[in-house]
Formats: structure tokens, C-alpha cells, sequence
């Protein structure tokens, strides 16, 4: 039952946004009594928290392994488009509750993956700041990724896929430094 309330919610979101997410609309939809939701999740809040620590879990596995940055990046992209739903909630803090382990333990674990394929740069890669390196990493990845979700980059990108497009950008913005 509780699957397929969270089911019922990420319809709910990909089609018309978070704010839309009604507990009792949910049940309707799930075909389960208006309690079954309240008693899974006690709340809206619980219900979006629990979506975003399923997402942030969902990315960090998304994450595993990539070779590098770069490739990091582009699994971040597709993360996002494979999960547009939960990729709205994850990053929409004014809708979740903070302090829920499952979350924090998840986002955790995202964000290390994250840091590791930054530090695994070398150092004139990412300069002498690591931390403003992954921030500047994860401002291109997300922005890239957001740009996407929304469809505005469906006439810029025409037919070529966001993936390798990401890639060539990368490949255009950070390109080894000259000694």
C-alpha cells in the first residue's frame, strides 16, 4: 500500500508539480481508505520527505561507479530525467522535513558520490578549493538538468540527446589546463 501511494504521488508531481499532492487524493487514486496515506506517512510532509529520501537514494545508487566527473555529471542529468518527480521534491527544502534520517542518511550519501568524483579530479582540474569546485560541478549539472526537465532546452538541443550534450559541454568548459 505504501508503494502505491508513493506511486499515486509521483503521477501526481511529474504531471502537475508538488503542490498539487492531496493525501486524500492519493488514496482515491491508489484505491486504498483516505486514512491509509495519514497512517503511512502522517502527512504531507512525511509523504514529500519520504519521496525525496527514495530520490536522493535513487541518485546516489544513479551515481555508483562513474568513472569520473564528467560522467558523473551526465548520470546526474539522466537521474533527473529518468525521475522528474522526485528530482522536484529532492531539491524543494520548504516542503520536507530536515531533520527525517531517512533523508538526511540519503542526501548524505548522494552528496558524498558527488564529492568523491570532485576530489578524484586532479588538482589543477579543480583548482585549490575543492568545495567550490563540487559546488560549481553540481551548479552545472543541476542547472543543465533543470533546463531539461522543464523542455527549455528541447529547440536548442533539437534531437540530440541531453546526455551527450552534456558530455560535449563539459568537455568544452573544462578542458585541461596549458602548463
Amino acid at each position: 500500500m505504501r508503494r502505491a501511494i508513493l506511486g499515486a504521488a509521483l503521477d501526481v508531481i511529474a504531471a502537475e508539480g508538488p503542490a498539487a499532492v492531496s493525501l486524500r487524493d492519493l488514496a482515491r487514486r491508489a484505491g486504498v481508505s483516505h486514512a491509509a496515506p495519514a497512517h503511512h506517512f502522517k502527512d504531507r510532509v512525511g509523504l514529500l520527505t519520504a519521496i525525496a529520501a527514495e530520490g536522493f537514494g535513487l541518485l546516489a545508487t544513479a551515481l555508483d561507479d562513474a568513472g569520473d566527473l564528467r560522467e558523473a555529471g551526465v548520470r546526474y542529468v539522466r537521474f533527473a530525467r529518468e525521475h522528474p518527480a522526485h528530482f522536484q521534491v529532492m531539491f524543494a527544502p520548504e516542503l520536507l522535513r530536515s531533520d527525517d534520517l531517512e533523508l538526511t542518511t540519503a542526501r548524505t550519501l548522494a552528496g558524498a558520490r558527488l564529492r568523491a568524483a570532485v576530489s578524484a579530479l586532479p588538482a589543477e582540474g579543480r583548482g585549490a578549493d575543492t568545495r567550490l569546485a563540487g559546488i560549481a560541478a553540481w551548479s552545472l549539472a543541476h542547472g543543465f538538468a533543470t533546463l531539461v526537465i522543464s523542455h527549455n532546452l528541447d529547440g536548442p538541443l533539437g534531437d540530440q540527446d541531453p546526455d551527450e550534450a552534456f558530455h560535449a559541454l563539459t568537455g568544452m568548459l573544462f578542458r585541461p589546463q596549458e602548463p
